[in-house]
């Protein structure tokens, strides 16, 4: 069983197959970032999201959240629906990050954002890093998901 000290450790996840990114997208649920926090670099073939992710994991009564990385490798194409690329300050929540499985080993990386929008991005292979960044801090509002 972890210790106080290791369960405060920021989160760093390889996701390589579709468990694997089960594990990040529970990580990353109810995150929140800018649309200018989205960047896709086509000559790097990467696809980065800046977040302010929820700390699931801490569990205490207190909500916490941390400033978070999110990189897609070997991106090939990235299509937006219901995504306004052109408002930079608009924030989206993230609920869940998946993948599609098409010509192995690669597929599409589908970001889904609440009120219906979503990033897909195609992909090579699947090579996803999500990192944390910056210190926690507390915050007053947990999600909240009806059942």
């Amino acid at each position: 069983m972890a210790d106080a000290a290791s369960h405060k450790a920021p989160l760093k996840l390889l996701a390589q197959d579709a468990d694997d990114l089960a594990v990040v997208s529970a990580a990353l649920q109810d995150a929140v970032a800018k649309i200018g926090d989205i960047r896709w670099d086509a000559s790097a073939r990467t696809l980065t999201l800046a977040c302010n992710r929820f700390r699931w994991e801490s569990g205490g009564k207190k909500g916490e959240r941390i400033r978070s990385a999110l990189q897609l490798g070997d991106v090939t194409g990235v299509q937006a629906r219901k995504l306004r690329r052109d408002a930079k300050g608009a924030v989206v929540e993230l609920l869940s990050v998946a993948f599609e499985p098409g010509e192995a080993p690669g597929g599409a990386v589908l970001l889904t954002f609440a009120g219906g929008g979503d990033l897909r991005v195609t992909v090579d292979c699947l090579d996803v890093i999500l990192a944390d960044v910056s210190e926690p801090w507390s915050t007053p509002r947990k999600p909240g998901h009806a059942e």
